[in-house]
């Protein structure tokens, strides 16, 4: 994928760019005293990371959190998957989130990408020059700002 103007917002805010992403993982954090058990959605990036134990160092890729649920979302990788390959046909630019905790709260569900109990939401950048409102993938004005959603096709308008 080329995705070099379209961005995955991880579960502390920060962000990653989505062409440096090699991998999507999902997994389960372990129960540890009295706290629950969680499902993890992840990104693995190209960025090895490492760390020691008495037997040796090891180095693998780093893994960056998008977001957590309780119940198993187990099709949020190719829902994910699906989302930034609609966004790499068009060459968007823009943010991608990933939110479980307003799933059922959200006022437009049919304008995100859904996998259980994770919804997942872009929203477009506008133009160049200097920043401003964000506008939809399908051209749009400033202020309307609208998520891509799985059941539609995106546009290429957006360029």
């Amino acid at each position: 994928m080329s995705l070099a103007n379209v961005w995955l917002q991880l579960f502390d805010r920060s962000l990653v760019r989505a062409d440096q992403v090699t991998e999507i993982t999902l997994h389960q954090t372990p129960e540890i005293a009295g706290k629950p058990s969680r499902w993890l959605l992840d990104v693995a990036v190209a960025v090895p990371v490492g760390s020691g134990d008495p037997d040796g160092w090891h180095t693998g890729p780093l893994h960056r959190t998008l977001t957590q649920t309780d119940r198993c979302p187990s099709e949020a990788p190719v829902t994910l998957a699906r989302l930034l390959a609609q966004l790499d046909a068009v060459d968007a630019a823009g943010v991608v989130r990933a939110d479980s905790s307003r799933v059922h709260a959200a006022p437009h569900p049919e304008r995100t990408a859904a996998a259980g109990e994770i919804h997942f939401g872009f929203t477009a950048f506008t133009g160049t020059g200097a920043p401003s409102a964000p506008t939809s993938i399908d051209g749009a004005g400033p202020g309307e700002v609208r998520q891509l959603s799985a059941r539609e096709p995106a546009s290429s308008s957006a360029r």
